[in-house]
């Protein structure tokens, strides 16, 4: 894999090669040579036009030179009716005409065409290429590809560009199997081979943890797992003793083999066997067209919604069931949500399948409390869909993009439904967290379990606990374990699942972690391992200084983000652990995301 160390705003000369265009590049070099000659005559005179107002004493404290909108009102100055002695134009033309000069000088403008060399892709999965240094992303080009382009936009260190043919494909381009793919932006990856979008994976990972977390990387990252882990607790049992130069010489006293593992090591991605269908919760915006009712995904960038029957990384069943709510939708004339007016009653439709037991929940999220043939309704999904165990409703007229309101009720069955991680039970609600990819939660839990080291001795602190999914499953392997969360309804449903499975051994608190942690060390609760799951924004810079403060001999740090988890890395290391190792997992084939857990131990 062609290595990605091209993020945004980035402009590095690079070797490979851009070919213009024959005529229309030379063209647009001379004209923009003539603009920019003219352009220096105005924005010289627009200078000195503010200098004489600052000589003047017109600027009103302005000491920059530049009209404040106060300033506006005070001379009565419109933004329209400003004109200068620039040649009659009006301020916001000349303020628009200087900014666009500082980008006269690039090498591409809007609307040229250039043949360029893909060499490498961005975390968003665009291709990245250079023109005589300056970067263009371009969505649906991959590395090794040499395409031609149409620039879209440029700003001052890069551009985007719409890829119009692949002169040279990569030998990692397949065809979507989607129909909708190029519509739908659910996925950014199924134009890539699985085997490849894994390896893009790691790559990424170890990128953002050389770049953002200025760790060094280990060249190996497979051979010699086992011998560090196992060396990472010294023979006392104590595991916060060994850095991890240490670890690798005590796997087997060799120093010339164990140089070969120095820095942290970065795994090869665990995939899935069958990459597809793996999703068990639908989230569906719906809209309404001459048709009537129409339920999807929002197309790229926007929300506009693109009407389907099958997403193929949604289990078949969530595809079955969406279907079957919007043609009974459609036949009793229910109206669709309208974010422009406020108006419409239905805005989303929310399925949640368990895979292990083959129990599905409905969930209508409803502008207002009223469901015209709410009877009819409800009986129809009853008799065409028997595994629906529980039909909610969730309502939500705020004026907002998130999806669910405040209250939800049961309009028939049970307000949960039940499914297994392992050999761990959890009850599932209309509103709680649950991961979306079981089969691959299951690989990410053992892993964690596995950095965790436990030997039914330990005292853990899971942070960012949620409905405890984490915590039950450290619970089977630790003396006791506390978890913590800021949502109370996620602590309700943690201690629901801790009593569903009889595990007395768990504690969950409301709060955060950075006020509940430290409250539990006064109360003489000190742990062992600590492990955190944050959000996409990684972790609270407190929760990180409490973690430093309290000095777990492991930290395991399970992440969704590798750039907040690379940074955060660099803080652990600065406050006295080493990074040992970074497990990704792809918790979500076919797009860019991807989870890793990283194993921390105490340097001292």
């Amino acid at each position: 894999m062609t290595n990605n160390r091209s993020g945004r705003g980035k402009s590095r000369r690079n070797t490979a090669t851009a070919t213009p265009v024959p005529g229309k590049q030379h063209n647009k070099i001379m004209q923009v040579k003539k603009e920019r000659e003219l352009e220096k005559s105005r924005v010289g005179t627009g200078n000195k036009m503010l200098q004489v107002e600052r000589r003047n004493g017109n600027s009103n404290g302005n000491t920059d030179g530049n009209v404040n909108d106060s300033d506006r009102k005070k001379r009565g100055i419109g933004q329209d009716s400003h004109r200068s002695s620039n040649g009659g134009r009006s301020q916001e033309a000349f303020n628009r005409n200087r900014s666009s000069a500082q980008y006269l000088d690039l090498p591409v403008q809007k609307n040229d065409e250039v043949v360029i060399d893909i060499i490498g892709m961005n975390h968003d999965g665009e291709g990245v290429g250079r023109v005589e240094g300056f970067t263009l992303f371009v969505p649906g080009a991959l590395p090794g590809e040499k395409v031609r382009v149409k620039v879209l936009k440029t700003k001052k260190q890069y551009g985007y560009a719409k890829l119009l043919d692949i002169a040279q494909a990569s030998p990692d381009r397949i065809a979507a199997p989607c129909a909708i793919y190029d519509q739908c932006g659910g996925c950014q990856l199924q134009h890539m081979s699985y085997e490849a979008q894994l390896g893009w994976k790691r790559q990424h990972v170890v990128d953002v943890l050389e770049r953002i977390g200025k760790l060094s990387v280990a060249t190996e990252s497979s051979e010699h797992t086992a011998e560090i882990l196992a060396a990472s607790a010294d023979t006392d049992g104590e595991a916060d003793t060994v850095t991890t130069s240490d670890s690798a010489m005590n796997a087997d006293g060799n120093a010339d083999s164990m140089s070969r593992v120095q820095g942290v090591l970065v795994h090869p991605t665990l995939g899935m066997s069958e990459p597809w269908r793996y999703r068990n919760k639908a989230q569906v915006p719906i809209g309404v067209t001459e048709g009537g009712l129409v339920g999807g995904f929002y197309a790229r960038g926007s929300h506009r919604i693109v009407d389907m029957n099958t997403c193929l990384i949604q289990d078949e069943r969530n595809d079955e069931v969406v279907a079957r709510v919007k043609e009974i939708g459609r036949m009793l004339g229910i109206s669709a949500y309208n974010e422009e007016t406020g108006r419409g009653l239905l805005r989303h439709v929310v399925v949640k399948t368990a895979f292990r037991t083959g129990e599905m929940m409905l969930v209508l999220v409803t502008n207002g409390r009223d469901i015209p043939h709410a009877d009819a309704w409800i009986g129809s999904i009853r008799e065409h869909i028997p595994h629906v165990a529980s039909i909610c409703q969730n309502v939500n007229t705020k004026r907002t993009n998130v999806i669910f309101g405040d209250e939800t009720r049961v309009l028939w069955g049970r307000h949960v439904i039940y499914d297994y991680i392992g050999n761990v039970q959890f009850a599932i609600s209309a509103r709680s967290f649950y991961q979306v990819n079981p089969v691959q939660t299951e690989v990410l839990y053992n892993k964690t379990v596995e950095y965790a080291g436990l030997t039914g001795k330990e005292t853990v602190i899971d942070a960012y606990c949620g409905i405890g999914t984490i915590s039950l499953f450290l619970a089977q392997h630790a003396d006791q374990v506390y978890g913590v969360e800021i949502v109370k309804e996620a602590i309700d449903d943690a201690r629901s699942n801790a009593l569903l499975n009889e595990m007395r051994n768990v504690k969950f608190e409301v709060g955060a972690s950075e006020d509940v942690i430290p409250a539990w060390k006064e109360q003489g609760i000190t742990a062992d391992v600590i492990v955190v799951d944050p959000p996409r924004k990684g972790c609270d810079p407190r929760l990180l200084d409490t973690i430093l403060e309290m000095k777990p001999g492991r930290v395991v740090y399970v992440s969704c983000n590798p750039s907040t988890l690379a940074r955060d890395l660099r803080i652990l290391e600065d406050g006295g652990y080493s990074t040992v190792e970074v497990q990704p997992v792809d918790m979500f084939p076919h797009t860019v995301h991807v989870e890793s857990v990283a194993l921390l131990v105490r340097k001292d």
